[in-house]
């Protein structure tokens, strides 16, 4: 039935509902308009959204050469999101010098999108799990510190928004350490600053902000998670996340102790009630902490992503939909790019079958097809092979998908002749 939904809609009898494409396609001496819209996440581990995007075009113009085809790299505000967004708008890339998890310096990157006055950057860039390893691991002093490095650089550039995603935290501080470098004291009964990282916020006695930028709160952050967690308790950052990044039971204790505190303290100096909010407990409570020190507002992250791809603008009058990311299942229709870019695709080319690529397909993906938002799904390896040669393949299989595709929809076409 999907493939049917996909490729048996009779688009020669809805000439008025075809895309708006400047190129003419010739079909058995029928000349007829098609546009593709090309929108995939990365396929992690193997090619980022904008080579994903580049492969499918590549086949789909070896049957179709003249076809208008708008590529528009994706992300779900996680991993790749800098990438494809500043790829996405023709931006350009920021490399700074900041301080990692433990303090040590990092190269990090960002992006200024091709508006020249929005900035995006990923939290894990300098404050990720991936920068420390198994025997490093320190949630007690993990510092999101290089995170408001990175704002502070970004501020310089004279961006006036911040799109800031913020998974694969190694840190679970609160987003003090982004706080410090921003200029803001968090100081001791003594009149000390803190030491950085969650492990010492149980010595917290008051905040100042005057040392805070000016320019924070004059810039909007929009925080890119799809985490729904409280700071503290049972579901909070140090409980469901601290184990991952080397908290053990007694250091979930502790830094959910600490967070507390640190929160009432926020209530009490800055008149924030920020633990309850839902989001506050993502990356190691930094949704906290931009709630309580900057201009924030929390945001699903494929919605911004949609929104400052230009995705629906540049998907209008499609009469095709390719979408993709490495592993599709039951779970992609919860925030996931291929669902994003469907349901937001289907609202301005209604008639556009949503066709998904995928390196791996997992289990029940009969309820994204029930959504009425993917249309079909399509599996990328040619064949079995080892990860690593599956890994080297996937340009070309990509590619070779994408053109059977497209020989499927001028089969189909030529049929309704």
């Amino acid at each position: 039935m999907a493939l049917y939904r996909v490729f048996a809609i009779d688009i020669l009898n809805k000439r008025k509902d075809l895309g708006c494409a400047t190129q003419l396609i010739g079909v058995l001496g029928k000349v007829i308009y098609l546009k593709f819209v090309i929108a995939p996440d990365s396929f992690k581990g193997s090619l980022t959204a904008k080579e994903v995007s580049i492969a499918i075009k590549k086949g789909i113009t070896k049957i179709y050469p003249k076809a208008d085809v708008e590529l528009v790299p994706m992300a779900d505000g996680g991993e790749g999101t800098v990438q494809a967004l500043t790829d996405a708008t023709k931006g350009k890339f920021i490399t700074e010098m900041v301080t990692d998890p433990l303090g040590k310096p990092v190269e990090a990157s960002y992006g200024i999108l091709g508006d020249g006055h929005t900035a995006v950057i990923e939290m894990s860039a300098a404050s990720g799990l991936q920068l420390v390893d198994e025997n490093s691991r320190d949630p007690m002093k993990a510092t999101t510190f290089g995170t408001g490095e990175l704002i502070l650089s970004a501020l310089d550039q004279g961006v006036t928004k911040i799109i800031l995603g913020i998974g694969g935290s190694a840190t679970n501080d609160g987003g003090a350490g982004m706080a410090q470098a921003l200029g803001a004291k968090l100081l001791d009964p003594k009149g000390n600053e803190l030491p950085l990282g969650g492990g010492f916020l149980d010595r917290l006695d008051r905040i100042d902000v005057r040392g805070v930028d000016p320019r924070v709160k004059k810039t909007k952050i929009l925080i890119a998670s799809d985490v729904t967690n409280p700071l503290t308790g049972k579901n909070g950052a140090s409980v469901i996340f601290g184990p991952q990044k080397g908290a053990t039971v007694e250091m979930v204790e502790q830094l959910d102790q600490n967070l507390k505190h640190y929160t009432d303290i926020i209530e009490k100096d800055l008149n924030l009630a920020v633990k309850e909010i839902p989001g506050a407990g993502a990356a190691g409570g930094l949704g906290a902490g931009l709630i309580a020190f900057t201009n924030s507002q929390m945001k699903h992250g494929i919605d911004i992503v949609v929104e400052y791809s230009l995705l629906k603008k540049r998907a209008q009058g499609a009469d095709f939909v390719f979408t993709g990311e490495g592993g599709i299942d039951h779970q992609t229709k919860f925030g996931k790019t291929p669902y994003g870019v469907a349901q937001a695709t289907k609202l301005v080319a209604p008639t556009a079958p949503v066709i998904a690529l995928a390196g791996n397909i997992g289990k029940n993906i009969e309820s994204l097809y029930q959504s009425d938002a993917i249309d079909v799904i399509f599996s990328t390896p040619s064949g079995a092979k080892p990860l690593d040669k599956a890994i080297k393949d996937s340009p070309q299989d990509i590619e070779l998908v994408a053109e059977n595709v497209a020989r499927l929809v001028k089969t189909t076409l030529a049929a309704k002749e």
